[in-house]
This record gives C-alpha cells, sequence and structure tokens, in this order.
C-alpha cells in the first residue's frame, strides 16, 4: 500500500497528450512562417490553431485522485471534487470500465479519470486496488457522525 499523499495520473496518456499537443503548435506555428504566401493574419490564425489543439489535450491530460491522510480530491476534466474517507464506500473499476468509480455514501457514483486503463491497464488495476485498500484502511462508509 502507498504512503500518503499520493497522486493517480494516468502517466504515459499525459505524456502522450502534451507530447503530441507541444508538436502540433509547434509544427503549426513553423509552418505559418515557412509559407510566403500567408498574411500576418494567416499566421495568426495557425499558431491560435495549434495553441487551442495544445490547450484541449492539456484539459484532457488533467485528470488525478490525490490522496492525502484527510480525504480524496477527484480532479476530471473541468471539476474538482474533495472527498471526506467517509464518504467513499467502494472503489470499482469493472471489465470494459475506461476509468475507476467511486460508489458514495449518498448513492452516487463519481468517476475518477485519473485512474484509467486506457494505455496501461495493468498501471489502472494496480492503482484501483491501492486506493481500494487506502479507502478500506481509512474507514470506508464510516457515518460522519
Amino acid at each position: 500500500m502507498p504512503e500518503l499523499p499520493v497522486t493517480f495520473r494516468p502517466t504515459r496518456t499525459r505524456v502522450v497528450l502534451l507530447g503530441v499537443g507541444g508538436a502540433m503548435a509547434a509544427v503549426l506555428t513553423v509552418v505559418s512562417f515557412l509559407l510566403d504566401t500567408f498574411t500576418a493574419g494567416d499566421r495568426a490564425s495557425f499558431v491560435f490553431a495549434g495553441l487551442l489543439g495544445l490547450g484541449v489535450l492539456a484539459l484532457l491530460s488533467r485528470p488525478k485522485v490525490v490522496v492525502a491522510e484527510s480525504g480524496v480530491t477527484v480532479v476530471n476534466l473541468t471539476t474538482v471534487r474533495r472527498l471526506e474517507w467517509a464518504q467513499i464506500v467502494r472503489v470499482n473499476l469493472r471489465p470494459g470500465d475506461s476509468w475507476v468509480h467511486l460508489d458514495l455514501s449518498d448513492g452516487t457514483a463519481l468517476p475518477a479519470m485519473g485512474i484509467q486503463t486506457g494505455i496501461d491497464k495493468r498501471q489502472a488495476v494496480s492503482q484501483a486496488r491501492a486506493l481500494s485498500a487506502l479507502v478500506e484502511e481509512h474507514g470506508t462508509g464510516r457515518s460522519a457522525t
């Protein structure tokens, strides 16, 4: 079991997304300056498109699950949710799931995209098991009263 604090994130996916985004932005910028027929507006459009693509891929590389003594923070594409240990009932990563789902004490489920099966399924399974063990250790579904 990992020592706290620990951060789970799909490292290979993140490297690929940021690498492709950076390369795309660089290529579009270089091409915009190599083509003599481009106006300043055309160049700006190419550079903007490259930076926009990089921004989208950076957003896709954002998910992570941060586990600390005080609880779990789930960072997905556009949201951040802080959970107390007692709120987490179970950690699920079923066959065919793209990422972990946390069953919560209020009867809802929260996707935790920071542990995903995309490029490295073995890493995702290992991280899901580690998170599950941490949830068990810190009091799965305990009442806050």
